[in-house]
């Protein structure tokens, strides 16, 4: 077997689950979708074979691409809310290649269609820089731009950057977690799963009052309950500014795409929330925010077509060169 001899495999691999499939002709979408939990296997070699003897009928893939929620260091990967690390050497695997999740997620954006993306205002995504992010288990940031031959993926670590904070009760959230030992408060603290919960504490305390244990599964479906209620609407305010952020920082004039666990539950309160009146609130760059669109990834598995069209292409310029 040789480097790109079909079937592919695809990975998307996260704090909490890896999802697997495989590709068996060239431009298809993954087939075989699998997900495994991630502390079901110590380690991202364990999983893999497990997923290709359980799930895959014992086929050796030609090619790998795997996306994983963490930095990329040539070979090497470590997921930032997982103990995996390691090397792609470690793969029983002619080729494969490495992309941090929403470098994977960036390389999706141009084959994602209709009923896959759902509109946050704006108008329609255009041609041009793209900028993806979204709230999961940490908070995930990439780009896309167009290049001569088709696009490039802009990998980043732009969920590490400080809280975007600009209302006062946001000012306050950020003084009651650096009272808590939070001494640098960065977006993905309160922008994402697990910020949900340290958003909800942190309300808690500026407002006074107790706060059961929730998760953020809690804290969504509670709609009735003022706190968490306040919680999703500060979230939702955060996040519009921060996508605004992004979207100016990478001059992404071709559209800002959101993905993540977090927001396909929360569609319709995301669209009747202070985000997009945040998202074109810089009064310095209102006009040019107000012509950038804003959708939300609901497809079943992005990351994984992105890893498929990232080896459709890359196997293509390989049989060109």
């Amino acid at each position: 077997m040789s480097a790109f001899d079909l079937p592919w495999l695809v990975a998307d691999i996260g704090g909490t689950n890896a999802r697997f499939g495989l590709v068996t002709s060239p431009g298809a979408r993954p087939s075989n979708v699998a997900v495994l939990a991630g502390a079901d296997y110590g380690t991202l070699p364990e999983a893999v074979a497990a997923y290709l003897a359980e799930h895959a009928g014992g086929v050796r893939p030609g090619a790998a691409c795997l996306a994983l929620a963490g930095p990329i260091d040539g070979d090497h990967y470590r997921l930032t809310n997982s103990a995996w690390s390691g090397s792609v050497r470690d793969l029983d695997v002619p080729y494969t290649r490495l992309l941090n999740d929403f470098e994977a997620l960036a390389v999706s954006l141009p084959h994602l269609t209709g009923d896959e993306l759902v509109t946050l205002g704006g108008p329609p995504p255009g041609h041009g820089v793209k900028a993806v992010l979204g709230p999961g288990t940490g908070l995930g940031v990439g780009g896309l731009a167009p290049i001569e031959d088709g696009w490039t993926a802009i990998p980043g670590e732009g969920g590490h950057a400080t809280v975007p904070v600009s209302e006062p009760r946001e000012i306050e959230v950020v003084r009651a977690l650096r009272s808590q030992g939070v001494p640098h408060v960065v977006a993905e603290h309160l922008l994402s799963g697990p910020g949900l919960v340290r958003l909800h504490r942190a309300l808690a305390l500026v407002n006074g009052v107790g706060a059961a244990a929730l998760t953020a599964s809690d804290i969504v479906a509670r709609v009735d309950d003022s706190l968490c209620a306040e919680t999703v609407d500060v979230f939702c305010g955060l996040l519009g500014t921060f996508a605004a952020n992004v979207a100016l920082t990478l001059g992404a004039r071709g559209g800002v795409y959101l993905a993540g666990g977090v927001l396909p539950r929360i569609v319709e309160r995301v669209r009747a929330s202070a985000f997009r009146a945040r998202f074109d609130g810089n009064p310095d760059m209102a006009a040019y925010l107000s012509g950038i669109g804003t959708v939300l990834i609901v497809a079943a598995q992005p990351g994984m077509t992105g890893a498929a069209a990232w080896l459709h292409q890359r196997a293509r310029r390989e049989l060109v060169g």
